[in-house]
């Protein structure tokens, strides 16, 4: 799926990868995709919170060569 950013909070632990996740959201329009590259396992879990909590959209969340890669869309 294309992606409008991508964020790269790979080696950062919690809380880390969902601040940065927050403020990257905050400087894209209602609509807009962002991709988070992550390698804390605690991230699927914490992602998943986040989106429901802010009403953004966790689109998917894969597994890929030891990293975690999440699509969230900006409500």
């Amino acid at each position: 799926m294309n992606h409008d950013k991508e964020l790269d909070a790979r080696g950062l632990n919690c809380p880390l990868p969902i601040l940065r996740t927050k403020k990257m959201l905050n400087e894209l329009t209602s609509g807009q995709v962002l991709k988070v590259n992550a390698t804390d396992p605690g991230s699927v879990k914490d992602m998943q919170a986040f989106a429901n909590q802010t009403g953004n959209k966790l689109i998917s969340t894969e597994m890929s060569a030891g990293e975690f890669v999440f699509l969230l869309r900006k409500h």
